[in-house]
Formats: C-alpha cells, structure tokens, sequence
C-alpha cells in the first residue's frame, strides 16, 4: 500500500507530453502543466514529485529558480535541446538532472527511478526527524470546553433541512458541503464520491477546492482507498504528525497535500468506503484539536446517512425514468390498474391503441378504459390462475385487438393488475389475404390433381363403353369391360372419399388412451388398406411403460397407418427393404412429459426440391396419388396438441410423432 510516485510535466509540447505518459506509465503518476502560474499550486498539491520542466516552455528558468530555492521536496529534471546554451545554463543551476529531449525510453526510465529513490529515501528521513520532534504534550488529548460540547451539536441541527432535498442529488451534495463549511467554520470543503460500485471516486461537490481537484479520480485498490479500508479513520495533520509507520505517513502525507487539506474523513455505508470528506484550515487558522476531529467525525457519520440516501434515492428515480420511458416507447399498449381498479398507467401507445386520451382514464375507475377490457381486468384481478389471452375488434376504434393480462401480486396479496394490448389488425388482414390466397392456391391445385386423377379412370370407361357396342357379344370382353369399369368406378371413389375426408374430418373425442393401441391398429389398417406384406422387414418396440395421451384412438390410427404407408413405398425399392416402428417415452427431469412414436425406413430420402413441402396437400411423386397423407398426418397431430419431426437423409427417412402425456401419466 505505498503511493505511486508523482511526475510534474511542464510544457506545451503535446508530442513530449505523450511520450513520458507512455514511457512512465508503468511506475509513476503523471500529470501535465502547460501554464506557470498553476504549477506552484499544483507541486503543492503534489507534495515530494519530480519535476520535468521543458526549456522550450515559457518562463521555464525562472520557473527553475524560483522551485530549486523554495521547495527541497521537488527533484526538477530540465529537458532541453542538446547543445543548446539554454540546456548548459541549467545544468549549472544545481538542480537533479539535466537532459537532452531526444532521451531513449531506457536511459529515461532508469533516470526517473533513481529520482523516485532519492525522494522516497529524503522523505523518510524528514518523516523520522518530524517524529523525533513532535512533542509529548501532542499526545494528550485536550479536553473540549462546555461551550465547544454545545457547539458540537449545533451544526447537526442544520442537516435534517438537507434531507428534504432528495430530488436533485447535485444540489444535495452542493447543499451538504456548504453545511459542512459553515458548521466546521473552514472555508475548503470537498466531497469525493462514487454513485455505484466499480465506478471511481470524484469530486461531486466542493467549496473554494484546488482547479485541478475536479480532475482527480480513485479507483478501489487506490492506496488512499485501500488506507481507509484497513484503518477506518480519518486523516489530519494531528495525526499524521504521530504516526511512525513510514509509509503511512507518505500516504497521508499526499492525500492531505493533493487535496490542500487539514483533515480528510472517511465516509461509510454498509461497511464500505462511499468516499470522504476533506477540510481545509479553519478561518481562524488554529489547527484541528482531538474534539475538532470528533466533531468533524460526527458530521462525516451524518454526511454518510444522507449520501446514502441520497444515492439511493437517484438510483430508484433512474430506475424509475427508465422503467416509465420504456413502458412509453414499446408498441404493445399497457394499462395497470390497482387493487381498487383505479387506472395508474396508461401509456401512449395504448392511447393510440383504444383512441382514449390518458387524461380520460387516469386515477379513475378501469371502466373509463371501456366495458370489455374493464371486465377482463377484473376477472384477472380477482382470479387467483392465469386468465387466458382475449381477442376482440374495439368497438370505438375497429381496431383487431389481442390482449394479455397479468395479477400484479406480493406474497399472495394483489397489487393490481396489467394488461398488455397489441393491436394485430394489420397482422389480420395479411393473414385473411394470406387466407384468400392459400385458399385459390387450393383450389387450383385440387381441380389440376383431380382432374389428373379423375381423367384416367374416365378415359378406361369411355374407351370401353365406345367399344361395347360393337363387341356386346363377346363373353371375355363383357367380364373385363365389367372388370374394368367396376375398378375405376371404385378408384374415383376411393379419390372423392379422401377428398371429402381432407375437407371434412371426424370430430375428435379426446380421451386417455394407451398409445400402443392406435399403433397397432394403424399398422392393421396399413397392412390390409396399403398392401404392407411379408417381404419388408418390420421391427416394432412397444415398452409397456409408455405414459397415457389424450388422443382419438381411430385419429391416430389412421395417421399411423398414413406413415408406415410412406415408408413402405419409400423402401420398395431396396433389396431388403426394412422398417422400424418404435415408442419411447420423453422425460424432463424425473417426469415423463410426453410419448415420441417413429417410423423409419430404409428408402432412398425425400428429394431436397420438395422437402419444405411434404406437408402441403396434393405434394406426390407418386405416379397415383392425392398426396393427402402426410397433411392428414400433421393436421391429426395438430389436433392432439403434438408435433411431427421429419429427419431424412439418402440413406432412410424418420418421422417422429411426439405427443404430449397426460398428468395421470406422470
């Protein structure tokens, strides 16, 4: 915890001034002055530093004259132009060094080290001689005067006044160091804070401070920070003075000196530094006492009270600002009631939403907002399950509103309620012209595929009731033409039947159901419907610990049986064509969530140009075919609140049928 060494730097030149940060960046302090009459105030401040001054500069000898003579704590290092008479001049002044500017970053840094050392070894020996010195009557502490003990609580009597101050923290904290100068009676007051943790500490406020205090900042391992860590006590000139520890002293010595102070109290929060005060001299220019130092302790502890507040109150009303320009600035309209159903927010958007007028609404009764909403955010107020989302066309408005509602609730106790209006008409009317254009898209392509797939078995019986006449009398020709026309007369009506099927399905009755069952049944309807035979390879696993769904038995079945069909198509082709049927159960930690049912195939995959449209009616590479299977299948699942998940690659394809289980399930 020892101070960084300090290095003054005098001079306009912008380009030197960079290159000594850079190459004393790592071992000192360094600060520029590029105006002589502020550097004496700013060695002061300073205490014992090294001094780089720039020939160049104005005023620099006599600059040089004036700090060689008065001040034996400032080692000054003369930069000039080699050869120069300027630079010979200097160097015959007495002073530590006197060096030419092109120095190289090596020879600087070495030289400025050796400055440090010189400096931390005079400080030391002028610590121990100031130690030697002090005298023992400096060690009693004087007793304060029944008229200092009724001064003493005068000045926190003016502090409760600050406190009403709250909602500008600036003029707090300019408030409170005014107090502070006034009940201290010094004319330098100075309060370093940080508003939160992380950020460093700097001047909020001050009273006749040092110019280049305002530029000064601490982070968290600053060794005055760290100082007051460790020993959680003010720092004075009294004090100072008594302590022998060499490197506190340095410590205290330029905290005191950086600040121009006399006294520097810490101030805490919560066991943490929140920053501190320092006091100049009293105006009367009689030093602090032990019960001076008391006095300002008490009023540090008070300071600490109200600053802390203070910062809390900024960060809930920044909070606040933001929390109210958010709610302002998102589209979605928000109307929050109280527990009485008194409106207290109505934001614009929701203005614009309802066609309502904040100033109708506000702090009166929900109803103002219009019947329909005000009963929902009863209903929602007073329930205690989730109220489910509302859409409704507003009747003041015409506007297509959906709205979700939330209990605003503490513990158990509501706190009101929030509805969070979107206004979807836009959305609407592209999803009925998106509707209007899905359903002409249907049109034409149930007309194209069923006069594809009707034209054939027509084409058969035409051909064939054209050539009855004249063959009438042929036996063989009468049993096909029989034949024939009875098997396409059933194919068209196998194609209106999935039509009518497609357009209007079954109502489904919901129940719990074993999921083997509709499996099974599937793979039934399958084999006997489709066609499935012997000669593919059928792997089935069914466990019995498989969850209930709430499913429509023949639904399921009959969108498993769509599935193994494809599959069996799929894998025809194969030398040894192979399917896989298999149930598992799906968990989410220690519960079963839901059954997952996959068909697998071993066929060739599903072509890259049509793989986004597998589900689309009428999408077949078969040569006969609606292509109705796969939409009954997504539909049939839609409908038991699942999914289905299609994963093909050349080498097979997957389909997965994934439904949720009921709660007795679990």
């Amino acid at each position: 915890m020892t101070p960084t060494p300090v290095c003054i730097i005098y001079s306009q030149d912008a380009e030197l001034v960079r290159r000594t940060k850079a190459y004393l960046r790592a071992i000192a302090e360094v600060h520029q002055v590029n105006d002589g009459i502020r550097l004496d105030p700013v060695l002061q401040q300073s205490g014992a530093c090294v001094l780089l001054v720039d020939l160049r500069s104005k005023e620099s000898r006599e600059l040089i004259d004036q700090i060689h003579t008065e001040r034996q704590d400032v080692l000054i290092i003369a930069l000039g132009v080699g050869q120069s008479e300027t630079l010979r001049e200097a160097e015959q002044l007495g002073i530590y060094a006197a060096e030419e500017l092109g120095l190289d970053r090596r020879r600087f840094q070495a030289l400025l080290g050796r400055a440090f050392d010189y400096l931390k070894v005079w400080q030391e020996n002028r610590d121990l001689r100031e130690t030697s010195s002090v005298p023992r009557e400096m060690a009693v502490r004087s007793e304060p005067s029944a008229e200092r003990m009724e001064y003493r609580a005068f000045p926190l009597r003016r502090f409760p006044r600050v406190l009403r101050r709250m909602d500008n923290i600036d003029a707090l904290v300019g408030t409170v160091v005014e107090a502070l100068a006034d009940a201290a009676g010094v004319s330098r007051v100075g309060l370093f804070s940080r508003t939160r943790k992380g950020e460093a500490y700097r001047l909020r406020a001050g009273v006749h401070c040092l110019p280049e205090t305002d530029a000064l900042e601490f982070r968290e391992r600053d060794a005055l920070v760290r100082w007051f860590e460790l020993n959680a006590h003010l720092i004075s000139r009294t004090n100072f003075a008594r302590t022998t520890d060499q490197r506190q002293r340095a410590i205290m010595r330029r905290a005191l000196d950086l600040f121009g102070a006399e006294a520097i109290v810490p101030l805490y929060a919560r066991g943490f530094i929140m920053g501190w005060v320092f006091f100049g001299r009293r105006v009367t220019g009689h030093a602090f006492e032990d019960h001076d130092l008391e006095e300002l302790t008490l009023l540090a502890e008070h300071v600490s009270t109200i600053l802390e507040n203070a910062l809390l109150y900024e960060e809930a009303t920044v909070q606040k600002s933001l929390a109210e320009t958010l709610l302002k600035s998102i589209p979605p309209g928000i109307v929050a009631i109280d527990q009485d159903a008194t409106v207290r927010w109505f934001n614009p958007p929701a203005e614009k939403i309802l066609g309502i007028s904040s100033a109708e609404v506000l702090n009166k009764p929900v109803e103002r907002t219009g019947n329909r909403l005000a009963a929902l955010l009863r209903e929602t107020l007073e329930s205690r399950t989730a109220v489910a989302p509302q859409r409704w066309i507003d009747s003041n408005t015409r506007r297509s509103l959906s709205i979700e509602t939330r209990r605003l609730a503490d513990n158990g106790s509501a706190l009101g309620a929030v509805a969070v209006i979107q206004d979807v008409t836009i959305q609407e009317t592209l999803r009925e012209r998106q509707a209007l254009v899905d359903r002409a898209t249907f049109w034409t392509d149930l007309a194209a595929s069923m006069s594809h797939e009707i034209r054939n078995p027509l084409v058969a019986i035409k051909t064939f009731a054209q050539l009855l006449p004249e063959r009438f009398d042929d036996a063989d020709f009468r049993k096909e033409f029989n034949q024939i026309v009875v098997s396409e007369i059933d194919r068209l009506d196998r194609i209106i039947t999935q039509i009518n099927n497609f357009a209007h399905p079954p109502e489904l009755v919901l129940k719990p159901i074993d999921v083997r069952a509709p499996v099974q049944k599937g793979l039934e309807i399958a084999r006997s419907r489709y066609g499935i035979n012997g000669k593919i390879e059928l792997e089935t696993s069914l466990p019995s610990n498989l969850p209930r769904v709430m499913g429509d038995e023949s639904a399921l079945a009959e969108a498993f049986a769509h599935l193994l069909a494809n599959a069996a198509e799929a894998s025809a082709d194969r030398n040894k064509p192979r399917i896989s049927l298999i149930a598992k159960p799906v968990r989410e930690g220690p519960k079963t969530s839901a059954v997952v049912v996959t068909v697998r195939d071993n066929g060739s995959g599903i072509a890259a140009d049509i793989k986004e449209k597998i589900f689309s009616p009428f999408c077949t590479t078969k040569p006969r075919g609606m292509g109705l299977g796969l939409p009954i299948v997504k539909r049939t699942v839609f409908d038991h609140h699942g999914r289905v998940e299609v994963d093909s690659t050349p080498k097979g394809t997957e389909v997965s049928v994934l439904l949720p289980a009921t709660a007795a399930g679990n």
